[in-house]
């Protein structure tokens, strides 16, 4: 009787521990993940020229960030969002594929256009949203990754239309929607 009684204690002081510590971990993973910077804005103050790294490129799960002591962070993207950058352009473009937030420059700087995407599934994510290039010629959209999307982009009208994709392999920059 001694024994089993000593076995149910034993039992129930496990049990009761293995909680503690379960709870305990989870808010600690909870404390962790309020410590880890906020991935979007700190893309969005690269961008913007709010932050300025030596350099920072953005590929399709990461974004690499190398400082003025030439040391390089990586972060890693939202599991379920995909970065894209676009540069609607007229008449000068350049290839990319990896959008380097410090360093690619866009020919329609500070310009406004209108933008209407849609995914594969034909629901309507923006429609005739107007929206301002940065100062580096680029708009960026963060989209749900592993989709097909339609985007439409329209400025003094002219327009420029494409299909793309938020896949692993795909690219970040796009600079080839010439306005027509």
């Amino acid at each position: 009787m001694k024994k089993q009684m000593w076995i149910i204690a034993s039992l129930v002081v496990v049990i009761v521990l293995g909680a503690f510590l379960i709870a305990n971990n989870v808010g600690t993973e909870e404390a962790d993940n309020e410590e880890a910077p906020n991935i979007k804005k700190l893309v969005e103050d690269i961008s913007t020229g709010k932050e300025t790294p030596e350099s920072a490129s953005i590929n399709a799960t990461q974004l690499i960030v190398t400082d003025k002591g030439n040391q390089t962070t990586t972060y890693d993207l939202p599991e379920k969002e995909f970065f894209l950058s676009i540069a609607p352009y007229v008449e000068q473009t350049h290839p990319c594929a990896i959008h380097s937030l410090t360093g690619c420059q866009g020919e329609m700087k500070n310009k406004k256009f209108i933008v209407t995407i849609h995914d594969s599934e034909g629901n309507t994510l923006m429609k005739d949203a107007e929206m301002k290039a940065g100062s580096n010629g680029f708009m960026d959209f963060w989209l749900a990754r592993d989709k097909s999307y339609l985007i439409r982009v329209v400025h003094d009208g002219k327009v420029a239309e494409t299909q793309l994709s938020t896949y692993e392999e795909d690219n970040t920059c796009i600079t080839t929607m010439q306005l027509s």
